[in-house]
């Protein structure tokens, strides 16, 4: 077992389900390339696998997976699927769609993708997801791109809490209240995009860079670290070999009050996040 599996802590989720405090993003890979990246992965020590319907490489994950010996229980594989399925049988027939290109028997955790408000069914896409929970097919279920309203009708509307919210969060994009509003009832805040997709210099601002020089590290190194500081897992996404391993050895220091408090300031000095009220899929 590598060294870095035995060092990445696990968060409990909502539903009692454990999931590893950083992951590997697949998108925009596809099959050859996601499935190569996720052998890399596994072989370093990573545990939690991201992808979705709409990455179009779910067979090529299962295929990585399939050429490694991990054990399958010790994997936490999230999918997601897109608007087409909201409904309750919807999602029922996206499970199984997932399923079958990952070639497993069951999922870790699935998400909703987008709300699509749109299309106003997120709320029996959200239904349909539940009925999964209660029938054992996933470990944990959730949402990913959800405001705080649409989180809050799920609840009304079910009483069941999200074990995830998969969110755009990195310095750039903080949304304190949506944060908040997670913490307040156990909602695990998982990051896509958490080094900012390589845009605005974030790896080369001073805050960072600091950060970085203080601690010996890379400056990608202290950017997931003030993600995990902050209480999010981040997933960041590289095919790199030597990066993947850069990732994931993220738990042997810590950055100051001072440090986080000055990447903080990061915050809203960059283009506008994707706007889930308007863009899905």
């Amino acid at each position: 077992m590598p060294d870095n599996y035995a060092s990445v802590p696990l968060r409990e989720l909502n539903n009692g389900a454990f999931m590893p405090s950083i992951g590997l993003g697949t998108w925009p890979l596809d099959d050859i390339q996601a499935g190569a990246a996720v052998a890399h992965a596994l072989d370093a020590g990573y545990r939690l696998i991201d992808t979705a319907e709409n990455y179009g490489n779910e067979e090529g994950i299962g295929e990585g997976i399939g050429s490694t010996s991990v054990p399958r229980e010790e994997l936490f594989i999230t999918s997601k699927f897109n608007v087409q399925w909201h409904s309750v049988q919807g999602v029922q027939d996206a499970w199984e769609n997932s399923c079958k290109r990952l070639g497993m028997e069951y999922l870790d955790l699935f998400l909703i993708h987008w709300p699509n408000p749109q299309e106003g069914n997120y709320v029996q896409a959200w239904e349909g997801l539940v009925k999964l929970l209660k029938r054992g097919r996933v470990r944990a279920i959730g949402t990913s791109n959800f405001t705080v309203g649409q989180l809050r009708e799920l609840m009304d509307a079910t009483g069941v809490v999200p074990d995830v919210n998969q969110v755009q969060h990195s310095p750039f994009w903080l949304n304190d209240e949506r944060l908040a509003f997670h913490a307040e009832h156990g909602i695990l805040t998982e990051g896509w995009a958490p080094l900012g997709r390589g845009k605005h210099d974030l790896l080369s601002s001073a805050p960072v860079l600091a950060a970085a020089e203080d601690h010996r590290v890379t400056p990608a190194q202290a950017v997931l670290r003030w993600q995990i500081e902050r209480g999010v897992v981040p997933i960041p996404k590289t095919s790199s070999p030597e990066r993947l391993a850069e990732n994931l050895d993220v738990f042997t220091f810590n950055l100051s009050p001072e440090e986080i408090k000055a990447i903080d300031t990061l915050d809203g000095t960059a283009d506008e996040p994707a706007d889930p009220m308007s863009f899905g899929h």
